[in-house]
């Protein structure tokens, strides 16, 4: 019997894993399983290196002593990698990548003590029991029970998060505090991919940017050399608290096609969103995980309440008018009202005199790290009532209707089925979910249900970090953690908030 079994949970750099596998007593049924195997790819080393392999064809030997002409099969390479193309394989006695050859269809020889044969049916099931179905597996998030295929479809999901950063030669413009939370989220297997400088690329390499902290000198040479560019930003769910305090995100968008907030291209989320098919399966995901969130009060920033906040304007139709910052990449790359001023306007012009406006300013403007203040009087002349530090989530449930620029307010509006107008053009606007004042795209055509936009911007388009095991995790995972009440900043962060926040005071002191 193998002291480790054939699936593991990848080494991401900072994870604290829970034991993933407890041997003795599995009594599961062996059937598909190496079907499974082969289908997510998995097992062994599926996280390693890849490195290049001859035409098709090839002998691939695992023993000690290769025979001549085959290739040698390291224990640290990807088994799956080594194996495509692979026509006939051969291993030692007892090696568990006989299954994951077996899984793959490959024609295996094992030698054992000067004999070769191939692995009989006892061979096999002797095996499956030693590395898969004689353990107990365990949920790494919960640490409950669950059974070999779910934990064969978790190692997938690591898998796919890996192969999908395989091509990431570098990461420019990350902040040191954003990268330990960023760095499992971009693993490729191999070492960190944070630089300083951009790399000679090989074909098919990218480089994944943070673009609003790259340097005019890594900007220019990035142009220059017209490197294919990952865009990574703040996912939609993604922390209990503000970035502007150097609180690291717990979840990021990596983008190959454009950034979410631009409209004046495409990007995989409105690829998805437009040209998605959402089986029933990750609608009925959505609608619990919408359910969650909503009756957890949970935010972008805040777990806040979910209890609808007294509504101050009694009787009258109340609409609220979230703040940006206003030299945010949301506002400015193009479609977006350019002042907070000038959304109030509106939004009070649209509402009538009768309507109470509530204005909630951006949380990092009122820290003083980020522009976008309004003038007292025009906030008075405009606003019934300026809100400064109720929860998103409880503001939301007390109004009537929302009037956005492209504020991700819009969206968690969404969620709590509130009327929402948008004047800019954020990624939730243009699917007939909106009322639409901003420029939409003429190609954004398909019209979605409200599950149908959190399959893609929730389950689908982010990546999440789990706190507590610093492993990349479902929407799920990440959505318990945040309204659990367990603290989710590193307390060697707290001093850097603290000054952060010390600095905010002071920008604000100055601005009066």
């Amino acid at each position: 019997m193998a002291f480790a079994p054939l699936l593991a949970i990848p080494p991401f750099p900072g994870a604290r894993p829970p034991r993933f596998g407890v041997w003795g007593g599995g009594s599961e049924d062996a059937a598909d399983l190496l079907a499974a195997l082969a289908q997510r790819r998995v097992g062994g080393c599926y996280w390693g290196h890849q490195p290049a392999l001859p035409a098709a064809g090839h002998d691939l030997d695992g023993t000690m002593s290769p025979a001549a002409g085959a290739l040698a099969w390291p224990a640290d390479a990807d088994p799956w990698h080594m194996l495509d193309g692979a026509a006939r394989v051969r291993l030692p006695a007892g090696d568990a990548r006989i299954l994951l050859a077996v899984a793959a269809g490959r024609d295996v020889v094992v030698s054992d003590a000067g004999r070769e044969q191939a692995p009989d049916a006892a061979m096999i099931a002797a095996l499956l029991h030693a590395q898969l179905t004689g353990w107990h597996w365990q949920d790494p998030f919960g640490g409950g029970a669950i059974t070999c295929r779910q934990a064969i479809a978790l190692a997938g999901f690591w898998r796919q998060l890996i192969d999908g950063n395989r091509g990431i030669a570098a990461a420019l413009g990350f902040a040191y505090w954003k990268r330990p939370t960023v760095a499992p989220l971009l693993w490729n297997g191999a070492a960190s991919p944070f630089r300083r400088d951009l790399p000679a690329l090989g074909a098919g390499q990218q480089v994944a940017v943070w673009r609003s902290r790259l340097t005019a000198t890594q900007s220019r040479e990035l142009a220059r050399c017209a490197v294919p560019v990952l865009e990574v930003e703040d996912g939609f769910i993604r922390s209990a608290g503000l970035g502007a305090d150097c609180v690291p995100p717990l979840s990021v968008i990596v983008d190959g096609v454009g950034v979410h907030f631009d409209p004046n291209g495409p990007s995989g989320l409105e690829l998805l969103l437009q040209d998605g098919d959402f089986p029933s399966d990750l609608l009925a995901r959505a609608a619990a995980l919408r359910t969650a969130i909503v009756a957890s009060g949970l935010s972008k920033y805040e777990s806040g309440q979910a209890i609808a906040l007294p509504r101050p304007g009694g009787a009258r139709r109340h609409v609220l008018v979230p703040g940006q910052v206003e030299d945010d990449r949301a506002v400015t790359s193009g479609g977006a009202l350019a002042s907070n001023l000038e959304l109030l306007r509106r939004a009070r012009a649209a509402a009538g005199p009768e309507a109470f406006v509530i204005y909630k300013p951006h949380p990092d403007v009122l820290a003083g790290h980020r522009r976008g203040h309004i003038a007292a009087a025009d906030m008075a002349a405009l606003a019934d009532q300026v809100e400064t530090s109720a929860p998103m989530a409880g503001l939301i449930a007390c109004v009537d209707e929302l009037h956005v620029n492209s504020s991700l307010a819009g969206f968690e509006a969404l969620l709590r089925h509130k009327p929402v107008t948008v004047h800019g053009v954020p990624f939730y606007a243009g699917w007939g979910l909106t009322t639409d004042h901003g420029p939409v795209p003429a190609r954004r055509t398909a019209r979605r249900t409200l599950d149908e936009l959190v399959v893609a911007a929730l389950l689908l388009y982010p990546r999440y970090l789990d706190p507590t095991t610093g492993l990349p995790c479902p929407a799920e995972v990440l959505v318990q953690r945040l309204t659990s009440g367990q603290p989710t900043l590193d307390p060697t962060a707290s001093a850097v908030v603290a000054v952060r926040r010390a600095t905010g005071r002071v920008r604000r002191r100055l601005a009066r």
